[in-house]
C-alpha cells in the first residue's frame, strides 16, 4: 500500500532538490535531444521521421522506470486497477505525443510546439466539462486566451522564406491541433476515472500506478502503430546504421523516463501546487532554451507573443497560489 503524500513541511529540502533537478534537468535535455533527433540527417540525406517508433522506445523506457518505482516506492500496484480506462487514456495520450513529434517533422520548431501545447488547457477543460461536469471561472478562460493569443502572435510573426512550403506549416499545425484534441480527451477521461476510482476504493490511485499503466497502454498502441505503418524495423535499421543517432535516441528515452519519475516522486512528497509550479516554469525555460540554443532570431511580434503566453501560464500559477492561501486562511 502506498504511503499518503507528505505535506511540504514534512518533506525534506533534499527531496525537493531531487525533484526539481530531476524535472528541470531531464526535460530541458529531453527537448534539446528531440530537436537533434528530428534534424538528424544520415550521410545520404535521409532522416528518421518515424514518430511511432520513437514512441515505442520512449514508452518502453517509462514502463521500465515506472515498474521499478511501483515496486520500490509503493510495494506493488493499488487494488482493482481500471485497466480499460488506462487503455483509453494511454491511447489518446500516445497519439497526442506522436502528433507533436510529427508536427516537428513537418518543420514546427520545438519552442513553438511547446507554446501550442500549453494551450492544451482548452481541450482539457472542454473534456472535463463534457465528461465530468466540471465548470471553470471566467479568469481561467482569460488565462487560456492569453496563451492562445501568444501562440498566434508567434506564428503570424514568423518571417516566411520564399522557398518555404506553406503546406508543410499547415500540416504541422494541424498535427498539433489533433494533439490538443487528444489531450482534451485524455484529461477529461483521467479526471472522470480517477474520481470514480476514489469513490469506489476510498482513496486515489498512487502516482506510479498512473505512470506504469498509462505508459504500458501507450507502449502497446505505439508498437501496433509502428508495425502497421512499417516504422519499427526500418527505425531499428536506421538507428543501427547511425550510431550517433542511436545514442541520442537512447538518451531521449531515458530522459523522458527520469523526468516522469521525478514528477511522480515530487507528487508523492509535496503539495500538488509545488509540482505544478516546477513543471510550468520548466516549460517556459524549455521555450527560451530552444530559442537560444537553436539560434532562432525572433522579431518584436514573436517576443510579444512569448511574453503574452508566458503571462497566461504564470497567471495560472498565481491563481493556484491564491486558492491555496484562501484555503489556509479559513
Amino acid at each position: 500500500m502506498a504511503p499518503p503524500p507528505k505535506s511540504d513541511g514534512a518533506a525534506s529540502p533534499a527531496k525537493l532538490a531531487v525533484g526539481v533537478v530531476g524535472i528541470f534537468g531531464a526535460f530541458l535535455y529531453y527537448g534539446q535531444l528531440m530537436g537533434d533527433i528530428i534534424k538528424f540527417e544520415a550521410a545520404d540525406g535521409s532522416k528518421l521521421e518515424r514518430e511511432w517508433f520513437l514512441q515505442v522506445l520512449e514508452a518502453a523506457a517509462n514502463v521500465v522506470v515506472g515498474l521499478a518505482g511501483l515496486m520500490v516506492a509503493q510495494g506493488g500496484p493499488s487494488p482493482h486497477i481500471p485497466y480499460k480506462s488506462f487503455l483509453l487514456t494511454g491511447s489518446t495520450q500516445v497519439l497526442a505525443k506522436a502528433m507533436t513529434q510529427k508536427a516537428q517533422i513537418y518543420g514546427v520548431p520545438f519552442f513553438l510546439a511547446t507554446l501550442v501545447k500549453n494551450a492544451k488547457m482548452v481541450p482539457v477543460m472542454v473534456g472535463a466539462i463534457v465528461l465530468s461536469g466540471t465548470s471553470y471561472p471566467a479568469r481561467k478562460w482569460a488565462q487560456v486566451a492569453l496563451i492562445i493569443g501568444g501562440v498566434i502572435l508567434v506564428t503570424v510573426g514568423k518571417a516566411q522564406k520564399p522557398e518555404a512550403g506553406g503546406s508543410a506549416d499547415i500540416i504541422g499545425m494541424g498535427c498539433l491541433g489533433l494533439s490538443l484534441v487528444c489531450d482534451g480527451i485524455t484529461g477529461g477521461q483521467q479526471t472522470a476515472f480517477k474520481k470514480a476510482y476514489k469513490k469506489t476504493q476510498g482513496k486515489g490511485l498512487a502516482p506510479y500506478d498512473l505512470m506504469l499503466f498509462t505508459n504500458a497502454a501507450m507502449l502497446g498502441v505505439a508498437l501496433v502503430m509502428a508495425l502497421v505503418l512499417d516504422q519499427f524495423f526500418g527505425g531499428v535499421a536506421f538507428l543501427l546504421d547511425n550510431p550517433p543517432l542511436l545514442t541520442a535516441v537512447a538518451k531521449f528515452s531515458f530522459c523522458s523516463a527520469i523526468g516522469q519519475s521525478a514528477i511522480f516522486f515530487t507528487m508523492a512528497n509535496f503539495d500538488p501546487l509545488l509540482v505544478t509550479t516546477v513543471t510550468t516554469t520548466r516549460k517556459i525555460f524549455s521555450v527560451l532554451l530552444d530559442i537560444v540554443s537553436r539560434g532562432y532570431v525572433l522579431n518584436i511580434t514573436q517576443w510579444s507573443g512569448i511574453a503574452t503566453a508566458s503571462l497566461g501560464v504564470l497567471g495560472e500559477l498565481q491563481e493556484k497560489f491564491g486558492a491555496k492561501a484562501k484555503a489556509h486562511a479559513k
